[in-house]
């Protein structure tokens, strides 16, 4: 699986299981399958907690959501310091594109969300952008730092 990714190596811990390799997630607190979409997922979490300095108790991995009556499941989900929606990433495996329905995606899972930042990645290419309300989506350089309110 480990395919190289531009976002940093981090130290991880593989086992098996029933034939499955599996990963540990520092935020689930427990191993999960290693799929090449997981794979960018934890390489985003360790990079927004040991590069960014993100708090882990803010992030928030796999969580089911309400779209309009449909039950989805978000990627990754950032909280500022109260508890509100503040970075919605979407992860997809290296090999998918980001194309305009990963975007319709990721924006999607926002309607429910209402986080002011929106960030899609396959481990390869990034974008991430702020939501303003007179420019639309303003596209970032990098993820943001972390808000310290």
């Amino acid at each position: 699986m480990e395919q190289e990714l531009t976002l940093p190596a981090f130290e991880y811990k593989v086992k098996k299981k029933n034939g499955a390799v599996m990963i540990f997630d520092m935020i689930r607190k427990k191993f999960v399958v290693l799929t090449p979409e997981e794979w960018v997922r934890q390489h985003v979490v360790h990079y927004l907690v040991e590069v960014k300095g993100y708090p882990v108790a803010s992030i928030a991995v796999e969580r089911e959501i309400d779209l309009y009556g449909l039950r989805r499941r978000f990627d990754i989900v950032v909280f500022d310091r109260i508890g509100k929606p503040w970075m919605l990433v979407e992860c997809k495996a290296p090999a998918v594109l980001l194309s305009k329905q990963v975007f319709d995606q990721a924006f999607r899972y926002n309607l429910t969300l209402c986080a002011p930042y929106v960030a899609i990645t396959n481990g390869i290419k990034h974008f991430c952008g702020k939501i303003d309300p007179i420019r639309g989506f303003v596209f970032l350089p990098d993820f943001p730092e972390f808000e310290k309110r």
